[in-house]
């Protein structure tokens, strides 16, 4: 007797026992299954002849086998209905549609467009509604396509001093935001020792950051040490609504969602400063955005303002610009180039977000592929290292000479990007400059290359030439575009050439807890210096705050630090209790 048919007998005898036992259910089906069992064993596959079914199908009651379920479906494409009596019935064939994303349909936004929301470009390759956030977030934005800015809602102490996707999602964010807490060592020691004192009392700080679960325990520890926090993101990609919730939930006026419109954008960061009987004396930024658009429409704020404290190379950029030409009326103190910001949240948080981020848009494998990453500061060495590592064939490019000497040295290839911008699988961008990679050069990119950016702004891809009518834009999944060219030729573009990490993954929270107690510290110092210390210039973090910030992370490694004697401190010139560097030494 052959193996099917020795199949098609068990699994019949099997499923008229199964019957047997659940009388109620019936045993019209069982022939019919068996039939079909049989068919099934009796046929070869596609590929080396074996048969389909080799083993029979143990354990599956007969009710488990009624083609009821529309799910199930014959072999020949129709659709199989179940009768009140139990009998397969086989609905006539249908045909099948193309699947049509709700992108490809309508524009971004359905509110008005008469104040020029988002033009139809943008529209395109929108983002928001129909995504759940990259970072495994309860983002619900597929379900409900209405504007936040028209929706009314409140929080469970009838506040409604805020405008995030669903309040109702404060409860997720809440969990997310105790997770947070348990990385961020030094950020809640901080908030243990000052709580009392209250540092930033009186302090009202207006804040434009990424909004997630990390910079939600920055956010309440200066709520804790006293400071007032009206907050709005720096980028339209990398809020976590339920985080955006949670904070509204706990009474702190927040104003974000995933997937803005640039209009949508302004108006949050605008909901923040303008509002009545609130003025801002501090300002945290990331990315220059929110000091812009004070200094456009409300300069006479930076009257009462006593400083900005601002963590980007992008906003860095602006505000020595601003110094540069006399214009800046406030202090301000470069975080960005403080070492623990510097050294720890550009080099090792990019050297393991670079993978998170990629992996979870493309499922790519890395080993083989050619990548090629712009820029050799400290976030192209953590990409570089990163993907070295398992073992992609690395090129760099560098304007700087002393940056592109580390690369060779690090034993990667430095190159011109025109020289192998036909050959490479993945383009990365880490320079914090403007159109780094041209049109042309993504015209002659190879079929299926993957193109990111890794830097703050999304200039540093020149997008916005992609968006012409030769180029189509098909939605892939969430944070991922493919754009075709006329001769079937497409490109990968990760998160329209915004900050990869951010946007389409997380990053590491220990890291973000050395950056968000800088940030803490430096607000602190600019909001109690006397008057006069801090001229209208810009400053970096003082080394004897660097090195506090480094220590309290290190009981998490129960590292201990070696202490110098006296006669060790004499002989070095140093203070015991430190700074143990010179401000021009270079980690």
């Amino acid at each position: 007797m052959s193996v099917q048919v020795v199949a098609a007998k068990m699994a019949e005898v099997e499923l008229k026992e199964a019957a047997r036992e659940r009388p109620d259910e019936g045993t019209v089906t069982v022939a019919a299954v068996a039939s079909n069992v049989a068919i099934l064993a009796a046929e070869p596959d596609d590929n080396n002849g074996a048969p389909l079914l080799s083993q029979p199908m143990k354990g599956i009651p007969a009710s488990a086998m009624k083609r009821s379920d529309p799910a199930q479906r014959p072999r020949d494409g129709g659709e199989c209905m179940g009768s009140p009596e139990g009998a397969v019935s086989e609905a006539p064939r249908t045909v099948k549609k193309q699947i049509q994303f709700a992108d490809q349909k309508r524009e971004f936004n359905k509110r008005p467009t008469k104040i020029g929301r988002r033009s139809l470009s943008r529209s395109i390759s929108q983002s928001s509604t129909d995504s759940y956030s990259s970072a495994a977030s309860y983002t619900d934005s597929s379900d409900d396509e209405t504007s936040p800015r028209d929706k009314q809602q409140k929080n469970s102490k009838g506040s409604s001093d805020f405008c995030v996707k669903n309040i109702k999602q404060a409860e997720f964010g809440r969990r997310e935001i105790e997770i947070a807490e348990q990385e961020m060592p030094a950020l809640m020691a901080l908030r243990k020792r000052a709580q009392g004192e209250k540092p930033l009392a009186g302090a009202k700080i207006v804040g434009c950051t990424h909004i997630t679960a990390q910079t939600a325990v920055l956010i309440e520890t200066l709520g804790a040490l006293g400071a007032q926090c009206r907050w709005a993101a720096c980028n339209i990609y990398s809020t976590l609504n339920e985080v955006a919730a949670a904070l509204a939930e706990s009474g702190f006026p927040v104003f974000s969602w995933k997937g803005e419109s640039e209009d949508d954008f302004w108006w949050c960061i605008d909901r923040c400063v303008n509002v009545e009987g609130w003025q801002p004396n501090m300002i945290l930024d990331d990315g220059g955005d929110l000091t812009h658009w004070i200094y456009k429409k409300y300069p006479n704020m930076f009257k009462k303002i006593k400083g900005i404290v601002e963590e980007s190379v992008t906003g860095v950029h602006r505000l020595y610009q601003l110094s540069k030409a006399g214009k800046l009326c406030v202090p301000a103190m470069n975080v960005n180039d403080s070492v623990t910001k510097q050294k720890f949240d550009n080099l090792y948080c990019c050297r393991e977000s670079i993978l998170d981020g990629l992996k979870r848009t493309t499922d790519m494998m890395f080993g083989g592929k050619q990548v090629v990453v712009c820029g050799y500061g400290e976030v192209g060495k953590g990409c570089c290292a990163a993907l070295k590592a398992m073992g992609a064939i690395v090129y760099v490019t560098e304007i700087d000479p002393i940056c592109a000497l580390q690369a060779c040295m690090d034993g990667f290839r430095l190159v011109k990007l025109n020289e192998v911008i036909r050959q490479v699988d993945i383009v990365i961008t880490c320079t914090g400059n403007k159109n780094v990679v041209t049109r042309e050069q993504l015209d002659r990119m190879k079929n299926g290359c993957i193109v990111c950016n890794m830097g703050h702004s999304n200039t540093e891809i020149d997008v916005a030439s992609l968006r012409t009518p030769e180029l189509t834009w098909e939605r892939v999944r969430s944070q991922v575009d493919h754009v075709i060219w006329p001769d079937g030729k497409r490109i990968v573009l990760l998160a329209e050439g915004r900050l990869l990490n951010l946007s389409c993954s997380t990053v590491p929270t220990f890291v973000l807890s050395i950056t968000a107690t800088t940030q803490a510290l430096a607000l602190i110092e600019l909001y109690n210096a006397p008057e006069g210390r801090y001229k209208q210039d810009v400053y970096l973090l003082p080394k004897k705050m660097d090195e506090y910030v480094a220590s309290l992370h290190l009981p998490t490694f129960d590292a201990h630090l070696t202490e110098l004697s006296d006669e060790q401190a004499k002989y070095l010139g140093l203070n015991k209790n430190g700074p143990f560097k010179p401000n021009y030494y270079r980690y």
